[in-house]
């Protein structure tokens, strides 16, 4: 049941990521009076459909190869046609007969919409799930460092001022991808101002701790409320321990808790362990006991400071926030990429649809799968910006030589590029699910 739950969360959301792209071409060569012929959701591979239909020039359908998708533009060189396809007079409707200007547009519109819909995903997932954001000016406390912050410098209770001299505004910036990358941070400890160097490979040594870094989780532990169950079959920890609000959970097997990143910690010390938790309730101690804790989450929400300043998202900043997201996932890509070309990071951090099937998770969560979603499509439009022939990019990179040069790019040499390009695709996703294959059994 947990891999059809995967499987339907990465068919849905690569689903929607490859319909929001296309249409992007789609309706940027419609608006120059291209032809376009065909529009497919997946690939048609064999000319297998799961659903098709007609309507005017352009056929409609679902392919049964679920990893992309196309537009098949009239008078144009790519994955669905070469060159002998274009022997006949140009014609006034096709892609090879308008000016570079129009085409370069035409080529950027599937990128151009995956930047405008993760931005739409974030706006609505800042709305609607996060809804509020803490001010950093408000924590008196200073931060909470977990075992992976301290060795990087950090201590609890410092307090975060400036990330790369720039001044924070909300809480998830002390996660951002800023500091996973290398960031200088200038915190305040003990009346002085320090500066603390994070490393540049600092998201791969988060990737292989707990997920624990930095929060803003130092304050005394009270239960706010609890979810009754994570879904209608599986009842959360917190139920089952029976817990209430205004509960204090005080020892983790015989571990003290006086903050809430101490019950976090804890209990991400404890996964697959038999699980002692001591709870006061109204000035009494009373033991509650998770043969087998399976996750961290024991389904409660703590009570916040009530001098812990929290701001509603707004339209405008969460419309804000999720353009910045995306700006800066851009950048830290293409970071990362370089990185990985100079052999700062190995090959085997390279993913497959398994490996972001497995990050969307066994049970299904509309925050974890819009936020997920929304950060996939700001890297397909980075990805598909790659100078790749068979990428959007490969074909923005053809056109660009052709106004510096004057004149246009062979067809004969388009059509042998678009075969390299997509011989270096498919070659890049066979070592992709090697990779996670390889992944699963441990090697």
């Amino acid at each position: 049941m947990e891999t059809l739950v995967m499987a339907g969360q990465l068919l849905l959301g690569l689903g929607l990521l490859v319909f929001v792209h296309e249409l992007g071409h789609f309706l940027a060569a419609r608006a120059f009076g291209i032809k376009v012929e065909k529009f497919y959701v997946f690939f048609d591979f064999n000319g297998i459909k799961l659903f098709s239909k007609k309507i005017g020039d352009t056929e409609y359908g679902i392919g049964w190869f679920p990893l992309g998708g196309y537009v098949k533009i009239a008078g144009m060189i790519d994955e669905s046609q070469d060159a002998s396809d274009l022997a006949a007079e140009p014609q006034p409707w096709e892609f090879r007969t308008k000016p570079a200007w129009q085409r370069l547009i035409v080529m950027m519109g599937g990128i151009i919409m995956n930047l405008i819909f993760g931005v739409i995903i974030f706006t609505f997932y800042f709305l609607y799930f996060n809804k509020v954001y803490v001010d950093p000016s408000s924590v008196k406390d200073g931060i909470y460092a977990y075992e992976l912050a301290q060795k990087q410098g950090l201590r609890t209770g410092d307090k975060i001022v400036l990330i790369n001299g720039d001044s924070i505004e909300r809480d998830a910036d002390l996660q951002s991808q800023r500091i996973m990358f290398g960031a200088e941070l200038t915190v305040e400890r003990e009346g002085q101002m320090v500066k603390v160097q994070m490393p540049d490979d600092l998201f791969q040594q988060f990737k292989e701790s707990n997920g624990l870094f930095i929060s803003y989780e130092n304050f005394l532990f009270a239960v706010d409320s609890i979810y009754n169950t994570y879904d209608e079959k599986d009842s959360t920890y917190a139920a089952r321990l029976h817990l209430e609000a205004g509960d204090k959970i005080v020892a983790i097997n015989g571990n003290n808790v006086a903050v809430f990143g101490d019950l976090r910690s804890n209990l991400f010390d404890n996964i697959d362990s038999s699980v002692t938790i001591q709870i006061e309730r109204n000035g009494q101690i009373q033991e509650g006991r998770i043969s087998r804790l399976k996750t961290p989450m024991l389904g409660v929400t703590a009570k916040v400071p009530e001098d812990y300043d929290t701001i509603p998202y707004t339209l405008g900043t969460a419309m804000r926030f999720g353009t910045l997201f995306g700006l800066e996932t851009i950048y830290y890509q293409g970071k990362g990429f370089l990185m990985l070309f100079t052999g700062q990071v190995s090959v085997r951090e390279i993913s497959s649809p398994l490996g972001i099937a497995k990050i969307y998770g066994p049970n299904w969560d509309w925050g974890r799968f819009w936020k997920l979603t929304g950060l996939i499509s700001f890297i397909l439009a980075f990805m598909n910006f790659l100078p790749i022939p068979a990428l959007d990019g490969g074909h923005v990179m053809f056109i660009i030589v052709e106004v510096i040069q004057g004149k246009p790019v062979s067809e004969a040499f388009m059509e042998r590029a678009q075969k390299v390009g997509i011989i270096i695709l498919m070659g890049l996703m066979v070592f992709a699910f090697g990779n996670d294959i390889l992944k699963m059994f441990g090697i």
